[in-house]
């Protein structure tokens, strides 16, 4: 029997995306980790490996097709034994997307959930790198590897791993996978058959399903696209289609205002201690034989180190919202907006706290470019618990940004300028800038979130504190 090639999710967000290129042909042998194909999302072009081995049988959607549905068939292996000439594509395109080798239901199963996510989602990850991608709730309910989604451990294994493993009666979790991404293939279950697996546990009985959150008011609806152009002249405007990002953006902003309660602190900093230890670092860069000099530190990078040394000295800030809990974070991954055509990224610096800010500096250009590039995996935009949005360089004094859930944070720093305040009874002049704090009521309070700042402040105003 073929095996399956389905539409991958590759990002949290997608529901469809392009097929741009295929880099197999029909009759190409395929090899676990290969590359098969080019797949664009809404916000990258990321590449399909390969998990399972055979000969690439059927194309079944054609490179250069667009909006092609999460898990729908896109192409068909042969089995071993299989000729690939006698297999043909599937009634009615790629549209039917049946469940991957799933188990018949146990006994006194219950009935699916109304609000369930469709559709096999482990099997359409099979073929991607989907260790980035959060699991669903349909992925909880599958009968592969229920013993340990039910503990809360993913395991990720090829289709054939799964159904030999279940015949076997052998607990997954037990195996070390050696695919691509430590997925589990067909020689590691065989290689643990001779060797003595751990037989799998009894399925543990199906928890109560949880009660749904109360839903927010409904809103009025919106109007329509042709109820807005009814109120302009014809030819007096241009339509300029959404592409996935915009509609994913729309989407986010629309939820974040109407779910996520948010108040906003500013306050401002002076930026002459810091402008001249930049300064002196700077200075201090080694140079390459064209006189480049190794780095060149930001104003941006002291703000992104100074805000996840603050979030260590005040823990109870580096959370995120989970609907029934608060997630405590133990290190700081701070966001950082990076503006691109047609919308705009947020890679994750990890660890930031632990981190140099020429090592801070180095990640951020890299990936800033890469995300002008769409090239950047989901799981570098995607985590973190807060964010820091910078208009500074567009000469913007101060302004209040949207908090991207599930981040408890968001930090909206202004322009450094030159302003007159009052030192020992006498105007000075200094250097400063306002620096505006986004709170997720639910998970910061109003105290809490003067506290992070204040920290924030110190750090910036004697940012030497960074370096020790």
């Amino acid at each position: 029997m073929p095996i399956n090639i389905l539409m991958p999710a590759l990002s949290p967000t997608m529901e469809k995306g392009n097929l741009a290129k295929w880099l197999k042909k029909e009759g190409d042998t395929v090899k676990s980790g290969d590359v098969i194909a080019e797949i664009e999302t809404d916000k990258a072009t990321m590449e399909v490996e390969a998990v399972d081995e055979g000969v690439l049988a059927k194309i079944v959607v054609p490179e250069g097709t667009a909006d092609v549905p999460v898990n729908q068939v896109i192409a068909l292996i042969a089995g071993e034994g299989e000729d690939p000439k006698s297999i043909t594509a599937p009634a009615g395109g790629g549209a039917p997307a049946p469940k991957a080798e799933a188990a018949p239901a146990p006994e006194a199963a219950p009935a699916p959930q109304a609000n369930a996510v469709p559709g096999d989602q482990a099997a359409h990850m099979a073929y991607a790198r989907v260790d980035q991608a959060p699991a669903g709730p349909a992925q909880a309910a599958k009968p592969d590897g229920a013993g340990q989604q039910a503990r809360g451990t993913r395991v990720f294994a090829s289709p054939l791993a799964k159904r030999i493993a279940r015949e076997a009666g052998i607990d997954l979790a037990s195996i070390q996978g050696s695919g691509p991404h430590g997925r589990i293939v067909e020689k590691d279950v065989r290689a643990a058959l001779q060797g003595g697996a751990k037989p799998a546990a009894a399925p543990a009985a199906p928890a109560a399903p949880a009660a749904r959150p109360a839903q927010p008011p409904a809103l009025a609806p919106s109007m329509g696209a042709d109820q807005v152009k009814a109120m302009f002249e014809a030819g007096t405007y241009e339509e300029v289609p959404l592409d996935g990002m915009r509609k994913t953006i729309a989407k986010r902003l629309v939820e974040s205002k109407q779910t996520v309660p948010h108040f906003y602190l500013s306050l401002d900093c002076e930026l002459d201690a810091l402008m001249a230890l930049r300064e002196q670092i700077n200075a201090a860069a080694g140079k390459d034989k064209d006189g480049k000099p190794a780095y060149k530190l930001s104003v941006n990078d002291f703000v992104i180190k100074a805000l996840a040394v603050a979030l260590q000295r005040v823990p109870a800030a580096n959370s995120v919202w989970a609907e029934d809990r608060i997630l405590r974070m133990k290190h700081s991954d701070v966001g950082v907006a990076v503006a691109i055509e047609g919308g705009l990224f947020t890679p994750v610096v990890r660890k930031a706290e632990q981190k140099t800010l020429t090592a801070i500096s180095a990640e951020v250009k890299d990936m800033a470019a890469r995300a002008r590039n769409r090239r950047l995996k989901p799981e570098e935009y995607t985590g973190g618990s807060t964010a820091v949005s910078n208009l500074g360089m567009y000469g913007i004094k101060d302004f209040q940004a949207v908090i991207n859930p599930p981040h408890g944070t968001i930090l909206a720093v202004g322009a450094g300028e030159q302003r007159v305040v009052v030192k020992n009874g006498a105007p000075a002049v200094v250097q400063a800038m306002t620096v505006t704090l986004s709170c997720d009521h639910r998970v910061v309070d109003g105290a809490l979130g003067a506290e992070l700042l204040a920290a924030f402040k110190q750090l910036i105003e004697n940012p030497m504190g960074m370096l020790v």
